[in-house]
């Protein structure tokens, strides 16, 4: 087993039947093949699945201040939990 951790993300990787890949919430079914997309190479899939995750408000906040918010809006992540513990424009801020 791999470990595997992306914006505060960690989990097991294994080699998963699809049947157990489809028990795993959905969350994580969405980890899951990023991972193995990242295996093969593909980092289009890996950005495209990356876009599906709801990513926690602190994850992002410090996604913001490690890359800069260009890297959250060029990728296209999924800002909502953060707008709502942030407000609509903590993106914009300089906090």
């Amino acid at each position: 087993m791999a470990s595997f951790s992306d914006l505060g993300v960690e989990i097991l990787a294994a080699n998963l039947t699809q049947e157990e890949v489809a028990a795993l919430p959905e969350g994580l079914q969405v980890i899951h093949r990023m991972q193995e997309a990242r295996e093969r190479g593909d980092e289009e899939t890996y950005h495209r699945l990356q876009r599906r995750l709801k990513i926690p408000a602190e994850s992002l906040m410090a996604a913001k201040r490690t890359m800069g918010a260009d890297w959250i809006r060029e990728r296209g992540l999924r800002t909502e939990l953060a707008d709502a513990k942030y407000g609509p424009d903590w993106l914009d801020r300089d906090d």
